[in-house]
Order: structure tokens, then C-alpha cells, then sequence
């Protein structure tokens, strides 16, 4: 089962550039959060924090009791392997075989025989899709199925969180929407704490069930998916919404003649979209964290955009090695 994440007033910068100040969020245990943020807001910092990989400036990570940001290093690599990552580029080794890239963290932080360790990976191999693929290099396989991999390697310790650096980037609507599926499917089964960096606002609008937001040095947003997808909020909404009208510019924010030039334009927004059904498991079975559609608008006196709630888009079939394991992707 998945813990939760406790952050306090995170604080990271650079050569005296602040990244982000005063980052305070808890993201909950079991469930599928998804951080967004226009590009250079610091995202991929953030997930490098919360494992360890980068120190910050000021504040704490809670980790089940363990304050990531200032424990030492043996408590720290003991906490590090509750954790699965997912690099933007899968982060695989290219002398290695796809099979041997699954096996690695099993070869070196257990005292499995190579028959139990052989097991695991083609258990996780299956899961992702690539049978037929494990003594490929990745040299050899596409940019989506070196994700993949990637993904097979971060499940295979079984870990109690799951971080995904935009798992999405480089991959065409189709198969984003089978890895959209692929991540639902296996929150269901393992229960672990799922958090997605993104730039995807379908794959924000429907898979998460928290979101975050950060913009201009700071945490915009964070909170139930409703909550942010109903928000007012000039970024939030402009983001979530991918429009043009609010105070995201094409360098992150605009200036003040740009702002006053909107205003002064009198350009309307258009209405809020309506919000759409999350993304459920592929075998029917509810989500773990699974809430009646509108209720957390229903208990906060929020009127959804009209139409919000209502079946409009298919179901996908669960994926399985015959569809995705040797095509392109």
C-alpha cells in the first residue's frame, strides 16, 4: 500500500535563483496526484526532492516519519527503496538488455536466486507490454517502449510510491492514452502512491485524483481534481484550460503592458469546460480512492460546468503484450 507525502515549506534555488519558495502540500497516500506547471517551473526539481536526489534549501519531506530533506545518508537509501521512479527518457542502460535493466535493482538490493529474480521481471515485462521484447537493447526499441521498460524497472521492487517524470513526452495521443490507462490499472493493483509530472491537460483532466500547480516561484494550487478543474484562479483556470487569456505568457508570465493590453481588450473568457468522468480500471473494479462524480462540488457548494459528468468518451481495453509488445510506439 501506498504512504503518504508531507511537504513544509519547501524552498529550492540555484545560484541564488529561486526555483520555487515555501512549497507546503501532503499528497495522499493510495492515490494519483499530477503536478503541472508551465516549462522551467521547476517540476522535475520538485521530483528529485521529494527522492532525495537534490537537497532543498529550506523545509521537510515526510516520508512515514522520515524527513527526507535532512536525514543522513544510510536512512536515506533506506527510504529511497520504497520509491519507483519513472525518468523522462526511461534512464535505461545502453549496455544493457532490456530483461537485465528490469533485473538490476532486484541484483543489487536483494538476495534473490536468479530463478526467483527471472520471475519477477517477466511478471513485470508482461505488465508493461513487452514480452518478446526483455533481450533487446534499448538501442533497439522506440522511445515509447524504452518508457515502458523504464516502468517495468521502477515496479519491480514493488515500491509503496511511484514518481513519473512526464511519462508522456515524446509519445503521440494514442499511446498516451494506453499509458494513461496502464497507470490507472496498476494504482488499482498495488495501491502505491502515484505522482505525475505532466504537461498532458487531458491526462490532468481524467486520470489524477488531486492536482497541483506550480507558476512563478511558487505552489499555485493543490487539491481533489474537482476542486481544481471548477477554480477561478486566473493560472489555474488559463492552465487547466489551455487558454491564452490569464497571466501565462509565451516566457512563462507577462508583463504588465501585455496584462493591461487584455484588459483593456475587455476579452471574455470562455466558459469552464465541463469536467469529465475520471478514467477508471480497465477490469471494472472501482479505483481505491474512487468518489461519486460531483461530490466534492456537491459538498462545497460549487455548481459544475454544465454538461460536466457525463460519459462522453470510450473505455480501453486492458493492455496486453499481443497489442503493444513489438509495434512502434
Amino acid at each position: 500500500m501506498g504512504v503518504e507525502i508531507r511537504v513544509e515549506g519547501l524552498t529550492k534555488s540555484f545560484h541564488g535563483q529561486v526555483v520555487w519558495r515555501d512549497v507546503t502540500l501532503t499528497i495522499p497516500a493510495g492515490e494519483i496526484s499530477v503536478m503541472l506547471g508551465p516549462s522551467g517551473t521547476g517540476k522535475s526539481v520538485f521530483l528529485k526532492c521529494l527522492v532525495g536526489l537534490l537537497k532543498p534549501d529550506r523545509g521537510h519531506i515526510y516520508v512515514d516519519g522520515h524527513d527526507i530533506a535532512t536525514c543522513g545518508e544510510r536512512e536515506l537509501y533506506a527510504v529511497r527503496k520504497r520509491f519507483g521512479v519513472l525518468f523522462q527518457d526511461g534512464a535505461l542502460f545502453g549496455s544493457m538488455s532490456v530483461y537485465d535493466n528490469v533485473a538490476f535493482p532486484l541484483r543489487e538490493h536483494t538476495r534473490l536466486s536468479e530463478r526467483e529474480i527471472r520471475s519477477i521481471v517477466m511478471e513485470k515485462i508482461e505488465l508493461v507490454g513487452l514480452l518478446g521484447s526483455e533481450r533487446k537493447l534499448p538501442s533497439e526499441i522506440s522511445g515509447g517502449m524504452r518508457k515502458r521498460a523504464g516502468l517495468a524497472r521502477a515496479l519491480v521492487l514493488d515500491p509503496e510510491i511511484m514518481l513519473f517524470d512526464e511519462p508522456d513526452s515524446g509519445l503521440d495521443p494514442v499511446r498516451t492514452a494506453y499509458l494513461n490507462q496502464l497507470i490507472v490499472d496498476l494504482n488499482q493493483q498495488t495501491g502505491a502512491t502515484f505522482l505525475i509530472v505532466t504537461h498532458d491537460v487531458n491526462t490532468a483532466r481524467t486520470v489524477p485524483d488531486n492536482i497541483g500547480l506550480l507558476y512563478h516561484q511558487h505552489l499555485a494550487m493543490f487539491g481533489p481534481r474537482e476542486m481544481c478543474l471548477c477554480s477561478e484562479e486566473p493560472v489555474v483556470r488559463q492552465f487547466l484550460n489551455a487558454q491564452r487569456i490569464g497571466p501565462i505568457g509565451m516566457a512563462e508570465e507577462k508583463d504588465a503592458d501585455e496584462l493591461a493590453a487584455e484588459a483593456a481588450s475587455s476579452a471574455e473568457l470562455p466558459p469552464l469546460p465541463p469536467i469529465p468522468l475520471q478514467l477508471q480500471p480497465s477490469n471494472g473494479l472501482p479505483r481505491p480512492s474512487q468518489r461519486p462524480p460531483g461530490q466534492w462540488c456537491a459538498e462545497h457548494g460549487v455548481t459544475p460546468p454544465p454538461g460536466s459528468f457525463q460519459s462522453t468518451t470510450p473505455t480501453f481495453p486492458p493492455v496486453t503484450a499481443h497489442q503493444t509488445g513489438g509495434g512502434p510506439s
